[in-house]
């Protein structure tokens, strides 16, 4: 028979023939029907006859006996068609027919196009992905609400995904109008605006167009596969015309908008303009309509229609649509196109198996319920029982078969589907609790029990829920593959219980998705859903994100279809400059869960250790207690406005990083000592849940204690306290509190009330240490836990008088308040008080002319009284004014006009005419009588009581009428009488230009003196407005300021004139007070004007000098004036003007370099400069201020300007400035662009052993130029005397030695046998002097009579040719003869006493001094033996540190500073590192020192009458010390004496004379004392007697010296505890002064406490405190640290280099460093390889390659094979060709 006509998912509307309204009415039966008939007339009447039908029915009969006989075709219901067997979502695979030959048919083969064929039969089967098809529609429900997309449950396990663009039109819209406001803004509001939680609701029912279904064909995984769903009206009925729609069908609609009845609803059909409404009583009772968006999508029941038809009304209440038992089915359609999923439908049965239900709706339409939407699977009833042939049932479309013919849809018959009901278990849970949260996904249920086996599919399982059953799909019941299952036998048999994961819910289905497999109940988590935040998790590297600048991030896969992301900041605690070489793909990494995104279904990890070894993780607001500490991660870094850093813990929480709780020391930009992505530990400060706010510290909890916060809880604003002076830093007083440790700041400007003088002089007073009462608290802050005070008299007296304002509840309008300037704007004038309050003085409320003066005439700090004018109580805002109140008499007139009688009557006028005060008008010609004569202005007198002034600006007109242009008024004297015109009147309070103590009550005119004022007719006023550019004025100086002059134009006008536009002659800016004296006269010309901000600038010099210039103005050899603004040891910066400035070098600065000392200069100087080069490119200048250039100086050029190397000729003598000092030499500045290179071996003619400590930056040095090489720029010099003096003698040889010859020279070894003497002024000649040489009489051990540099005399005893040996005496018998001739021709050299002892008790002596003068090298020196084991220092370099105890000075005879008397802060480190490469000549026997400039020193000639036994009493001691008061060695012996004879405050008491006596310009002297004073109190004495030294030596030295020091000693007394507590103050006091300190404090951590962790934690702490400069240094010396203590890490040192040779590649210093280190350990392949990176670093000169190879060269013969010798030459040889190749020509090697 011919099949029933539909439209095809491939008509369209242009393909359809028009059809009239009437043509939808039934057609009359016909014998036979054609295609073109409807196939489903009005009426629901069969076109076919009875006839016809009973024809069908026999037909069918036989075609099924013909079958069964034959055998040739299945079964009905094992019909298949042509498709391939598949399996659906669930794993079960239809029913399939015995197998016969069969020709396969095209899909052309349908019945439709061949109607004789018979039709084939129809198969059960139920939705499956490859089923799916674009143009597919299916029922599904909403199961996850995600940001951009929403997850709907499809029949059959399904899932698909439906973007937010596919949801409405109006959706989309607006979407796409909140990204292009995006785009513009970048406010991110489509996150706040477009929520799909406000569209949507877990459960809802919807009709789904399938838009897509995409494959991965790489991967075949169902995780790869994805459905892409859309629910827009336009496309959900996109089959429907205006006929389809009848009552109790379902359609799609969405809102278009909201009314207060209900919603207009869009349908999405094209044909007409049919609209829904919904009324407000049918939307259902869950959903409230004013929460209801436009845009959203409902399922909608039609439950009727307007009059006219033209209106559809909808229902979307759940509850009515799925009541099937009122009618709410369709049982009648015009088409078929009716039939959509979500339409519930009446349908006959056709057939029932154990898998499904077949059956036919309205007698043609066939309808299939698989196994799970029969029921079957649910409640595992027997189909063929429940259901029979013929019966009628009710159910609902879920979905179509578009691909398949004849027309098929399937249909849902379970019980919450077809009530859309939103879960199974709604029933069973009247609260609608949802599945998943009665049985959470990745729930393991322990016994699952095993309800129905389906064979070749899965199993059916009760996992404890009521009425909902789980699904476990054959391939996951167990790890390994099974084949097939049983019901009655095998493990898996029904009854049978197993452990079970639940993996997943279908809201369709109503099935848990359950796995059996063993690695699935195992695994950690299946879904992001089960990552929690702070979880450390394992996993893979699966994918590195690649950018331009490298690797941005890391993808971890952390299980199946789980993966989260770590950003490039949480690689490493540190920074990877290549990370691609650590993270490869498939490696192993720990990482911590930071956050998840659920909406986005987003991880973020983090692999930071760190952060990994934490316990603490704070993942929510909630729960917090302040005071607690944990780890975050610095996301954003502010430097200005509300300065600190944004700290990022876990989840949402995050917290702010105050700038001034980064550190105890100050802090002024956060980026310069932190950075993003830095892991800090900080404390909680406070916390705010319901605002998410948090508070952290980085500051050391320890320091403020709970006894400290109770103390600063008890100090209000307010109180009267007192404190101890303890530290005076930048203009500000560190107090301690009384009776606590609280810290309190006092300003310099708080001391008084008087000017900045004042209280700078008053600060000057104040020493440390000293009581301080009378202080009053102003403010607190809590979170530094810091006092502010003040101890100004006004404020102290309002604070005990209870007037000072400390909260806004104590503000009175009109009471008169006593404050301190905090901050002058342009606007005012802010005013604090007490507590924090505040108040604005605007400028409109200040006296008299403050308003025109710079800052008002007011500064910070300043104490200030005013007035509350207003108060405004809702932003607790004060307005301030100090203006006098206005009181009205009563006579009416205010108080200002009292003096005045009422009726305005004058007494005694001047003018002799004026009767009233009225007739005082504007411009009116009068006379006034003179008062006074002040320097701007005359204060003068019109009538009794009726006050004038004459502004300066309006007496003279011209320039040439001013007598005395410094003190134009000199000429006028009181009771002068002048002719005035009156030009204005003013309050003397308001006036503009009357000095604040002028003011008073009475009237005040503005008169002028101004000759053609007196002729004219109008008066002429110069304003602002009348100023231009250009124009010349006649002004006079009001007020000298730093940098400029401010004068007046007119009363009104008021100027400025920059101090280089004062005058062309630059003299006369030397002293700006002098020579342009207040009141001066000057003839200005404007140059700039800005009216808006009335500014006025003036230039006084001439028209051509004073154009504007600018850097295209600049010539080489102008002479200009400018301004010194810096000046430091190197040179001095001058500015030209605001836009130009540039330096001037030490050689520019004088003809003659001795005399050219920048420290000369003052900042702020005006000075001469020439232009001596000009850069245009860089925008660069250099000046020179050589007399010869600047003044045209005929006087003699001592050094010739050198402009380039072209000027120098070999030969030339030249003096420059020592540059630089390098390991291979002295770099001279001769010019600002010419330097010159002196090598080590032309610096002298002499050895020096030391070199570099006779040259220092900035040295003069005189040397002849040996080379020029004009083409590289360069320029080489010697400065041997050889070289420069022609009279030049050379030094002695040993030829030159004759016996009897009288020489002095150093001692340069002691023996037990004799000393070694080096001849001065020799080439190296040195002597032997036996013991028995020494003295006339017997001589006791040399060793204590002389140390190495003793300056001696001696004689020529013998000399042996051939060994080349010399032997000396010393003998005072062998120099009497010489003395006469000595003195009279040579310098005297007396050496000072030598103080020995020589009794039985020299050892205890020799301790008490040591304990005394005990430095810290010695307390180091033990920690650092092992290190110094292996240092390169020959015996003859040893040097005896710190004093000679016994009595021998050493050569300084000072203590020395941190390395001799403080610390070996750096534990032996520096040293090693700080030796310099020795020269060739080194290996020669040691040289004396070139002889330096010092002090002439008072010495005993040793070869005299030695006195071998020294001071032997206190008499002794008195005596050498009235010749040596200032020498500390003798102190200190002294010292030792009396502690020998246990007389401790005869000790003391010698401490503090010698602290008395000693000049005070000997500083390193006065702390030999201090040190020795607290060694004495640390032995003998006690605590407190210890801190009050320590107390006042930080008073009198530097503090950080006495800190080290008392460290020092703590140390070497083994009072660990001690010295690390002070250490820890010291690091928070100091830190940012000294990056020795912290690498000290390291070692001392790390080898004498043996904590590795206290010192590792010292390096991110020290490199928050100091400078930018010094971070490398300190990390160096902090990774070296690693390899030589005992107690290191290696591994972490080669870490640290690492990162240092990441970011600076090319800092060979640290190649080498890392190298000997490496060298020391003794791992040869380690060597190897670091050699290798070194010599393949790009950008090294080839100079400094050749050293790494020779270096590498020789390690390989010292301690390498033949193999490593050849891979270096090859390698040195390939270098070499490739640097030739680079260069283009031939390279020397």
């Amino acid at each position: 028979m011919a099949p029933l006509k539909r439209k095809t998912a491939l008509e369209t509307d242009a393909g359809r023939p028009e059809k009239k309204q009437k043509q939808s009415k039934a057609v009359p039966p016909q014998s036979s029907v054609r295609q073109e008939e409807p196939s489903f007339p009005r009426g629901g009447a069969s076109i076919l006859t009875p006839l016809e039908q009973r024809q069908i029915q026999i037909q069918a009969k036989n075609d099924v006996l013909f079958e069964q006989e034959t055998g040739r075709k299945a079964p009905k219901n094992d019909f298949i068609d042509e498709e391939e067997d598949e399996t659906d979502a669930f794993g079960h695979t239809e029913m399939q027919p015995t197998k016969t030959k069969r020709k396969p048919k095209t899909k052309g083969n349908s019945s439709s196009m061949k109607p004789d064929v018979k039709e084939k039969g129809v198969r059960i089967e139920g939705l499956s992905y490859k089923r799916l098809a674009a143009g597919s529609m299916v029922l599904g429900q909403v199961s996850h609400i995600n940001r951009y997309d929403v997850a709907l449950s499809l029949p059959n396990n399904l899932t698909g995904y439906l973007p937010i663009t596919s949801v409405s039109d109006r959706l989309t819209a607006k979407v796409e109008r909140l990204a292009a406001d995006n785009d513009e803004d970048n406010d991110g509001t489509q996150d706040q605006d477009v929520d799909l939680s406000s569209y949507f609701f877990i459960g809802q029912y919807l009709r789904a167009y399938i838009v897509s279904t995409e494959r991965d064909s790489a991967a075949a995984t169902k995780a790869r596969r994805h459905i892409e769903l859309s629910i827009n009206p336009d496309q959900a009925n996109s089959s429907l015309k205006n006929t389809d729609l009848v009552t109790n069908s379902m359609v799609q609609a969405s809102v278009r908008s909201v009314e207060d009845h209900g919603l207009i609803m869009e349908l999405g059909v094209k044909e007409g303009a049919v609209r829904g409404f919904m009324s407000s009583k049918e939307i259902g009772k869950d959903i409230d309509i004013s929460r209801v968006k436009e845009g959203a999508v409902f399922l909608c029941l039609i439950i009727g229609f307007s009059s006219n038809g033209a209106v559809v009304k909808l229902s979307a209440d759940m509850a009515k649509a799925g009541n099937l038992k009122k009618g709410h089915f369709l049982a009648d359609a015009p088409t078929v196109d009716c039939f959509l999923p979500g339409t519930a439908v009446e349908f006959l049965v056709s057939e029932v198996t154990k898998s499904g239900i077949l059956g036919k709706a309205m007698g043609v339409l066939d309808l299939t319920a698989d196994l799970i939407h029969s029921g079957a699977a649910a409640s595992g009833k027997d189909l063929e029982t429940k259901y029979h042939v013929g019966d009628k049932i009710r159910g609902r479309i879920v979905c179509t078969f578009p691909d398949i013919e004849p027309m098929k849809l399937g249909v849902s018959v379970l019980e919450h589907v077809t009530s859309l009901r939103p879960n199974p278990g709604s029933t069973q849970h009247p609260d609608n609790t949802t599945p998943t949260k009665l049985l959470p996904v990745s729930t393991i249920v322990s016994e699952a029990r095993v309800a129905r086996v389906e064979p070749g599919v899965g199993l059916l399982v009760d996992v404890g829920v009521k009425g909902i059953r789980g699904f476990v799909h054959i391939s996951r019941v167990a790890d390994g593959k099974i084949e097939n299952l049983a019901t009655d036998i095998g493990p898996y048999k029904a009854g049978s219980v197993h452990k079970a994961r639940v993996i997943g819910y279908n809201y369709m289905d109503g099935l848990f998705i359950v796995s059996l497999e063993a690695k699935v109940i195992a695994q950690p988590f299946l879904s992001i859903d089960d990552v929690q935040i702070g979880q450390i998790v394992k996993g893979t590297i699966e994918k590195l994100l690649i950018k331009e600048s490298g690797v941005s991030g890391l993808i971890i896969n952390l299980a199946d279809g789980i993966t989260g992301l770590v950003p490039e900041v949480h690689f490493s605690d540190i920074h990877l400059q290549h990370p691609e070489k650590k993270f490869k793909e498939g490696v192993s990494v720990t990482a911590r869960v930071l956050s998840t995104l659920l909406a986005e279904r987003q991880l973020r990890l983090t692999l930071k250790k760190t952060l990994i070894n934490s316990d603490v993780v704070w993942k929510s607001y909630e729960g917090l207690q302040v005071g607690a500490e944990a780890l975050g991660t610095i996301i954003k870094l502010i430097s200005s406005g509300g300065a600190g850093a944004v700290i990022q813990f876990y989840g949402p929480v995050r917290g702010f990083l105050p700038v001034s709780e980064m550190s105890e020391s100050y802090i002024d930009d956060p980026k310069n000592h932190f950075r993003v992505g830095q892991v800090v530990k900080v404390r909680l400060l406070s916390v705010d849940p319901a605002e998410k706010r948090l508070l952290v510290s980085c500051k050391d909890p320890s320091v403020f204690g709970a006894e400290q916060q109770q103390q600063f809880q008890n100090l209000a604003v307010g109180f009267t306290i007192g404190g101890t002076v303890s530290e005076k830093v930048n203009d500000e007083i560190i107090l301690e509190i009384a009776g606590s440790k609280l810290k309190a700041i006092l300003p310099f400007e708080h001391l008084t009330d008087g000017s900045a003088q004042k209280s700078a002089s008053a600060a000057k007073k104040i020493r440390v240490g000293q009581e301080m009462k009378d202080l009053i608290i102003l403010s607190r802050a809590e979170g530094r836990q810091l006092l502010r005070l003040t101890s100004k008299p006004s404020l102290v007296k309002a604070a005990q008088s209870g007037k000072l304002l400390k909260t806004f509840e104590d503000v009175q309008e009109g009471a008169e308040v006593d404050g301190y300037i905090n901050n002058v704007t342009s606007i005012g004038v802010f005013v604090h008080f007490g507590g924090g309050i505040s108040g604005l003085l605007h400028k409109s409320q200040l006296p008299g002319e403050a308003a025109m003066l710079p800052d008002f005439g007011m500064r910070k700090d300043q104490s200030i009284s005013a007035r509350v004018l207003s108060m405004n109580h809702a932003h607790q805002r004060i307005s301030l004014t100090m203006k006098a109140k206005q009181t009205i008499t009563a006579e009416g007139t205010t108080a200002a006009d009292a003096s005045t009688p009422p009726d305005g009557s004058l007494s005694n006028p001047v003018d002799e005419i004026s009767t009233k005060i009225n007739d005082f008008s504007l411009g009116k010609l009068t006379k006034a009588r003179i008062n006074s004569v002040k320097e701007t202005q005359l204060n003068v007198q019109l009538a009794d009581g009726v006050q004038g002034r004459i502004d300066v600006s309006e007496i003279f007109d011209n320039l040439e009428d001013v007598k005395d242009r410094k003190h134009p008024l000199k000429m006028f004297h009181p009771k002068q009488i002048l002719p005035v015109r009156i030009l204005g009147k003013h309050d003397s309070k308001n006036h503009r230009f009357l000095p604040i103590t002028h003011r008073g009550k009475t009237q005040v005119f503005e008169l002028s003196a101004k000759p053609s004022n007196q002729i004219s007719a109008a008066v002429d006023i110069l304003t602002l407005d009348k100023v231009s550019i250009d124009m010349t004025y006649l002004v006079y100086v009001n007020n000298v300021a730093e940098d400029c002059v401010w004068v007046n134009l007119s009363p009104n006008v008021r100027g400025r004139i920059k101090v280089l536009d004062l005058s062309d002659d630059v003299s006369l800016l030397k002293d700006i007070g002098k020579n342009f004296p207040v009141g001066s006269a000057l003839k200005a010309r404007v140059i700039n004007l800005d009216v808006t901000n009335n500014r006025v600038d003036l230039s006084n010099r001439s028209s051509t000098s004073a154009k504007p210039l600018t850097f295209g103005d600049l010539s080489v050899g102008m002479v200009l004036p400018g301004k010194v603004t810096r000046v430091n040891e190197n040179h001095i910066m001058v500015q030209l003007n605001d836009m130009l400035s540039g330096p001037v070098n030490l050689v520019d600065l004088a003809d003659d370099y001795a005399t050219a000392n920048p420290t000369l200069y003052e900042k702020n100087q005006i000075i001469h400069v020439c232009i001596k080069s000009i850069d245009a490119p860089n925008k660069r200048v250099h000046l020179s201020t050589r007399p010869s250039k600047t003044l045209s100086s005929s006087l003699p050029v001592e050094d010739r300007e050198i402009r380039e190397v072209s000027d120098l000729q070999i030969n030339d003598v030249v003096r420059g400035f020592v540059k630089n000092v390098a390991d291979n030499g002295l770099f001279i500045a001769l010019a600002t662009n010419v330097t010159a290179f002196v090598r080590v071996s032309d610096l002298s003619d002499l050895f020096l052993k030391d070199w570099k400590a006779n040259y220092e930056i900035n040295h003069l040095v005189k040397g002849k130029v040996i080379q020029v090489d004009k083409d590289l720029n360069h320029v080489q010099m010697s400065l041997k005397k050889s070289h420069i003096d022609k009279d030049y003698k050379p030094p002695l040889t040993f030829d030159d030695m004759t016996v009897g010859q009288i020489v002095t020279g150093k001692v340069r070894k002691v023996e037990h046998f004799g000393v070694f003497i080096v001849v001065e002024n020799s080439a190296n000649v040195s002597g032997l002097c036996h013991k028995s040489q020494m003295a006339d009489r017997k001589t006791p051990d040399p060793k204590k009579l002389y140390d190495e540099g003793d300056l001696v005399k001696a004689k020529v005893l013998k000399i042996d040719r051939e060994p080349r040996r010399i032997s000396l005496g010393l003998k005072a018998s062998f120099f009497k003869s010489e003395n006469n001739a000595d003195d009279a021709e040579d310098e005297i050299i007396i050496e000072r006493p030598v103080i020995k002892h020589h009794s039985s008790d020299d050892s205890e002596v020799d301790k008490l001094k040591a304990m005394l003068a005990e430095n810290a090298d010695d307390a180091w020196e033990s920690l650092h033996e092992s290190q110094d084991a292996d240092s390169d220092t020959h015996l003859d370099d040893a040097d005896d540190a710190g004093v000679a105890i016994d009595g021998n000075p050493t050569k300084n005879n000072t203590l020395r500073g941190l390395n001799a008397g403080g610390f070996d802060w750096t534990g032996g480190l520096i040293k090693a590192n700080n030796e310099e490469p020795q020269s060739e000549i080194d290996t020669e026997a040691p040289q004396p020192k070139v002889k330096r400039r010092k002090k002439a020193e008072l010495q005993i000639d040793r070869t005299g009458d030695l006195d071998a036994h020294g001071p032997q009493s206190g008499a002794d001691f008195e005596r050498l010390l009235m010749g040596q008061p200032n020498s500390s060695v003798l102190w200190l012996s002294y010292m030792a004496f009396q502690l020998q004879l246990n007389e401790v405050d005869k000790a003391r008491e010698i401490a503090e004379r010698a602290l008395r006596t000693i000049h005070i310009r000997e500083q390193d002297e006065k702390l030999n004392i201090w040190v020795a004073l607290l060694n004495l109190e640390n032995t003998y004495g006690t605590a407190e007697g210890l801190e009050k030294v320590f107390k006042r030596a930080c008073q009198y030295c530097d503090s950080l010296d006495i800190h080290e020091r008392l460290i020092s000693i703590y140390i070497q007394s083994g009072n660990f505890e001690k010295a690390d507590a002070l250490l820890t103050i010291t690091l928070s006091k100091h830190g940012s002064a000294s990056p020795a300190l912290w690498l000290n404090a390291a070692t001392f951590y790390l080898t004498t406490l043996k904590s590795a962790p206290n010192a590792r934690a010292l390096l991110p702490r020290a490199l928050q405190c100091l400078p930018p400069h010094t971070h490398l240094h300190l990390s160096s010396k902090f990774a070296q640290l690693e390899f030589t203590s005992p107690h290191g890490d290696p591994e972490r040192g080669r870490t640290m280099f690492e990162g240092l040779l990441n970011t600076f590649p090319k800092r060979l210093d640290l190649w080498n460093v890392l190298l000997d280190l490496e060298i020391k350990i003794g791992e040869r392949e380690r060597v190897r390889e670091l050699f290798g990176r070194v010599v393949k670093v790009k950008g090294v000169k080839n100079r400094k390659m050749r050293f790494w190879f020779k270096k590498w060269m020789e390690w390989e013969e010292k301690v390498g094979d033949q193999q490593g010798k050849d891979r270096v030459e090859k390698l040195a040889e390939e270098y070499v060709r490739r640097a030739a190749e680079e260069k283009g020509k031939g390279v020397e090697t």
